[in-house]
């Protein structure tokens, strides 16, 4: 009996442990906007070309309890991908990836926070 409980229990929290990707945009054109609102954060993401083929993309992060928006600008060659959480948002991942003239972001669930808080 103990041994099918635990069984269970590894069971789901391997289920929980896998990410889910829970919304994604793609900005096509300098200065179009793209927007995500899964999470607690509100994102809006643009980008302007720069010197060096560099494309700058901005993101803006507005918790949706209220505070101080959080900016994150970073400079994306062609094929480059970056992800991270926000300070005091561990739980969810931005993903960033840019392709010729394409920046798609993509937020993701980190489940295994979930799931270690779980277990303990």
């Amino acid at each position: 009996m103990i041994r099918k409980t635990l069984s269970a229990s590894l069971l789901a929290a391997l289920f929980l442990a896998t990410p889910a990707f829970a919304e994604e945009t793609t900005v096509g054109r300098p200065i179009e906007g793209g927007s995500l609102h899964e999470g607690h954060l509100d994102m809006v993401v643009y980008y302007v070309p720069v010197d060096g083929g560099l494309l700058e993309v901005t993101a803006t992060f507005a918790p949706k309890t209220g505070g101080d928006p959080l900016r994150v600008v970073m400079g994306l060659a062609d094929d480059d991908s970056v992800a991270f959480s926000m300070p005091g948002h561990r739980g969810s991942l931005y993903a960033f990836s840019r392709s010729g003239d394409e920046v798609t972001v993509s937020t993701e669930t980190d489940m295994r926070l979930r799931a270690e808080a779980t277990i303990r």
